[in-house]
């Protein structure tokens, strides 16, 4: 139960920090907000990611500074194909995702947008670009994963999202190989380098 409630406290404080990114007058004001979030849990919290070994040594997650430009605002193309993947985690067992849509971050790429074909649901949009293995979790990283708490805003009515580059950040399966996540398929595969986000300290392998 302790650690259940632990996870539950963890959820809690992830949606919180999302919603003040959310508030925040100035996408870069949001930003320093989340950076800072972000190292408290880590350092912090119970459920942090990092290995007991890598937590007494932390001194903050490397994340690029904010770039402007690689914030879009984005209309959801729902005329794609469906396509549902089917993901093997470290607790969850088999997680089913379905394609709905797609969107286009102009001069970048289009990346596919997924939403978690089980019980509450959520939109999921993972990332893996040119940077991925050198400077980046080679795995790639995670832009929303609204069911955790990761949601960056939008008209949802409308059919839009924010798609904000600088708030990649890598998955749990990053700190400690126990977690197996949900990694980008080929439709959230970029060719060119994104240079935002969140880093990794050596490169590693996919």
């Amino acid at each position: 139960m302790s650690s259940s409630l632990e996870v539950l406290d963890w959820r809690r404080r992830v949606f919180a920090l999302y919603a003040a990114v959310r508030a925040a007058d100035d996408p870069r004001e949001g930003h320093a907000t989340w950076r800072h979030g972000r190292n408290e849990l880590f350092a912090t919290h119970p459920e942090s990611p990092l290995l007991p070994r890598d937590r007494a040594a932390f001194s903050g997650l490397p994340v690029a500074p904010y770039d402007p430009a690689l914030r879009f605002e984005c209309s959801v193309d729902r005329d794609v194909d469906g396509q549902r993947i089917e993901v093997e985690t470290g607790t969850d067992g088999i997680v089913a995702f379905d394609r709905v849509g797609r969107v286009e971050l102009t001069g970048l790429g289009n990346l596919d947008v997924w939403w978690l074909a089980s019980y509450g649901g959520g939109v999921f949009v993972p990332l893996k670009d040119a940077t991925a293995g050198r400077t980046t979790y080679g795995g790639g990283r995670y832009l929303l994963d609204t069911v955790k708490g990761a949601d960056l805003g939008g008209d949802a009515r409308d059919g839009r999202l924010v798609v904000d580059l600088n708030f990649a950040y890598n998955p749990s399966c990053a700190y400690d190989p126990a977690w197996a996540c949900p990694l980008a398929p080929a439709g959230n595969t970029l060719d060119v380098a994104v240079a935002a986000g969140e880093l990794a300290a050596t490169a590693d392998e996919d």
